[in-house]
């Protein structure tokens, strides 16, 4: 009797750990691609090739200001009043002034963000046609021509370069953001890594909580093996 009971146990024990080994090993087949994917895209980021090229900031040249009080000096020369200037100022946060190769520049931050506007009437100025576009960006990029090399086109505030380096201009603020073929690969194997395959954000959110939720589940399924096997043994 007692024999009995014993070997339906080691039969229900053996039953509950081929399935649990099988259910192991599929996940395991399933996630092999996400495996080998993260120990690819994680030898990548220990070493970050490339990286220092890919994300070099690019800035605008400025030059230095021949009059740093240049609020002063405009109120002063035209018939912009004190009054004006002051309620303009109000809602002013911060305050920026440069000289770049197009001239003078001034640049106010507001609640809504940085503003553009003329030194001397601070009205919001229009937007800079392609030519001086090319002059601003060809007077950054000029002096890392290994980079940059050339101009190639220009779409509204979206400058291409000979070498494919695609320049972004923030005329509100006076920023440049650059990204070529390089910055592209980087943010692919980053895509890679987080699991972010599709380029819906909403499924790719649900891809990584999944995959996740798989690796903790095989971590799980294999220490279950582990006591299982052993209590079989005793």
């Amino acid at each position: 009797m007692l024999f009995n009971q014993y070997v339906k146990i080691m039969e229900n024990t053996n039953y509950q750990g081929r399935s649990v080994k099988k259910l192991h090993q599929y996940l395991g087949f399933f996630m092999l691609l996400p495996f080998i994917a993260w120990a690819i895209t994680g030898v990548f980021f220990f070493f970050k090739p490339g990286y220092k090229t890919a994300y070099q900031p690019l800035v605008i040249k400025t030059y230095p200001l021949v009059q740093s009080d240049l609020f002063a000096r405009t109120i002063t020369d035209t018939s912009f009043s004190e009054t004006d200037f002051l309620e303009r100022k109000k809602d002013w946060l911060e305050i920026r002034q440069l000289k770049t190769i197009l001239g003078d520049h001034v640049l106010v931050k507001t609640e809504q963000g940085w503003q553009h506007i003329s030194p001397t009437s601070f009205e919001i100025i229009a937007p800079p046609d392609k030519q001086a576009i090319y002059q601003l960006v060809n007077d950054a990029i000029k002096s890392n021509k290994a980079r940059y090399g050339e101009i190639k086109s220009i779409d509204n505030f979206l400058i291409t370069t000979s070498t494919d380096v695609r320049i972004n201009l923030n005329w509100q603020g006076m920023t440049l953001r650059q990204q070529g073929v390089d910055t592209d690969f980087i943010n692919t194997i980053y895509n890679i890594h987080y699991l972010r395959w599709t380029g819906i954000k909403a499924l790719d959110q649900v891809l990584g909580v999944v995959g996740l939720f798989l690796v903790v589940l095989l971590a799980g399924l294999g220490v279950m093996m582990t006591f299982t096997r052993k209590k079989a043994l005793n």
